[in-house]
């Protein structure tokens, strides 16, 4: 990196952080630690779940999923926009009638302790996890491309968020997340502009876009129901529908954000503003990466783009069969250059017959790629045992690093440490204040004053951001990364928001069959996840409908409560 794109990074990160603490400095008493004093307009909020949600694995390992398997990941999102719309009729009302801090508080006026506490045990576990991957995640690509170290990155994301959170709660998160927000979206806009300028010429946008046509990649909307494909249209409206209501409406890292509003009008705003502007600007981020992908079709990529495990192969006996998987790649590189050439010609010219000819021809030779980089990831694996992790998540940084002009590598890793500074502030935020108010206020120190549970929050504060620096220093690699956290996530919200459903709408379910439903359920699903092939967005709706089943089923056989 140059001293202009190191000017750029630093500045950036460091104006943000100091104006977060400067604008929060005086957050002393818990309505403005946990829920921002109640002053938070719509668009602030807006911006502040969207960051939330958008951590650094968003930017780093959605173009690669793009580049990799098409523009589909876009079905990912379809339910979200019908969930929010839910939840600003259903969720939000109940939860400002009763002033809630956390979402989990409502599970006891509803139902019983124990339920609340099993709620809010669920939420710390998965988002206690995930957030070590939120910090992992970015670390370990910045760490292998730019030659960081990896402990000492992992060290700098954790303890900056965890310090102006600290200091500020709620209010710094806010604050910085609007920062945070405008440079994540300019950044990507400035490089989708960027890779299209880099095209050769005669190839514009337009033809760009062709070529990412007859390669399979902008497969948008798949109507085939398989319940075993991660990603078609009925996966995403309901599958996703479901984990959006969960995430969105029962995980505190999510309702903390829109606690905060002035209004309900307010928080009903900034929730109905993610779900118009979310889609779009995961569109945008998926369409870079295919933009990647067609400037690759001009320009020799990387035989494997995690250059530190290629490194490692080179540097065994089996060398020269890497060395042999790369010259093979160079020829199927240019037999498909040319093809795509041809493409873009026969659009130029209009001639359809040759264009279908010159596609065939660089679909061919994109397989012919695809079995090369296979033999290339079986290399891999076998010189870096314990590290399977997908080099898709590699693409975006490695055309970053070594394709933009000086100045541009700077912001776009501001980008990436932005989202993962955002979404792991809010992480914090939730994991001390969920703590605090449904665990140690309950049920350990129900009588302190407001500066004790302040000043429990930042303690707890520190404590989880202490346990997920660990985890992100202990994490093995996993698979492309933007799935794992998706994963997890499924793997508990189903249950949680199936403890929700039955409290909003099944009145006649009582707090002991909703509450062994609950265990059940989450036994099951773990069950689903090591025994089956079922796609994970699944689980949501699994979730919902074992716990309201099996809560109908036990009310028949344990005691009635009042």
């Amino acid at each position: 990196m140059s001293g202009l794109d190191w000017g750029v990074l630093v500045g950036t990160i460091a104006f943000i952080v100091l104006y977060g603490v400067w604008k929060t400095r005086k957050t002393q008493h818990m309505t403005g630690y946990l829920r921002a004093d109640n002053t938070e307009r719509w668009w602030m909020m807006g911006l502040s779940i969207m960051a939330t949600q958008a951590s650094a694995i968003t930017f780093l390992s959605t173009p690669g999923q793009a580049f990799d398997d098409g523009m589909r990941f876009i079905q990912f999102y379809f339910g979200l926009p019908l969930a929010m719309v839910v939840l600003s009729i259903t969720a939000i009302p109940i939860y400002y009638r009763l002033k809630v801090y956390t979402a989990y508080e409502y599970l006891e006026s509803r139902f019983d302790l124990k339920t609340r506490s099993l709620a809010a045990l669920l939420f710390l576990v998965q988002r206690g996890l995930s957030t070590g991957i939120t910090i992992y995640a970015p670390a370990i690509i910045l760490s292998a491309i730019l030659g960081w170290n990896l402990t000492a990155t992992i060290l700098f994301i954790g303890v900056v968020v965890t310090f102006y959170t600290v200091v500020g709660g709620t209010k710094a998160v806010s604050q910085t997340q609007r920062l945070q927000m405008a440079v994540m979206l300019g950044g990507m806009l400035v490089a989708a502009v960027v890779v299209v300028r880099l095209l050769p010429d005669g190839v514009g946008f337009a033809e760009a876009m062709t070529v990412a046509g007859k390669a399979g990649k902008l497969n948008l909307v798949d109507l085939s129901f398989n319940p075993n494909d991660r990603y078609n249209l009925w996966s995403g409206l309901i599958g996703g529908f479901f984990l959006s209501l969960s995430y969105f409406g029962t995980d505190q890292s999510q309702v903390g954000r829109y606690l905060g509003g002035e209004t309900i009008a307010q928080s009903r705003l900034g929730l109905l503003m993610n779900g118009l502007v979310k889609v779009p600007m995961q569109f945008l981020i998926l369409l870079v990466g295919v933009l990647v992908f067609v400037f690759y079709q001009f320009y020799q990529p990387p035989l494997y783009f995690n250059q530190q495990h290629a490194a490692n192969v080179l540097a065994s006996a089996e060398a020269p069969a890497w060395q042999s998987l790369e010259a093979q790649s160079q020829e199927v590189f240019q037999q498909k250059k040319a093809a795509s050439l041809a493409v873009v010609e026969a659009e130029q010219r209009g001639d359809e017959q040759a264009k279908e000819q010159a596609a065939q021809a660089m679909q061919q030779a994109e397989a012919q790629r695809k079995a090369l980089r296979q033999e290339a990831q079986e290399l891999v694996k076998k010189h870096n045992q314990g590290t399977d992790l997908k080099d898709t998540d590699y693409v975006f940084l490695t055309f970053v690093t070594q394709q933009l002009p000086q100045g541009l590598i700077g912001l776009l890793l501001a980008v990436v440490l932005c989202a993962a500074m955002g979404s792991t502030a809010s992480a914090f935020n939730s994991l001390a204040s969920t703590t605090v108010v449904d665990v140690y206020k309950r049920s350990l120190r129900k009588n302190a004053s407001d500066d004790h549970y302040v000043a429990a929050s930042r303690w707890f504060t520190v404590g989880w951001g202490a346990v997920s620096i660990l985890f992100a220093l202990f994490a093995s690699q996993l698979e492309n990364l933007i799935q794992a956290v998706n994963i997890l996530g499924s793997l508990f919200y189903g249950t949680i928001l199936g403890v929700f459903i039955a409290a909003f709408y099944f009145k006649r379910l009582a707090a002991n069959a909703v509450f062994w439903a609950a265990v059940g359920t989450q036994f099951l699903i773990f069950l689903l996840y090591f025994t089956t092939n079922i796609a994970y967005l699944w689980y949501n709706l699994i979730g919902v409908v074992l716990v309201v089943g099996i809560g109908y089923g036990l009310r028949a056989v344990l005691p009635r409560q009042a």
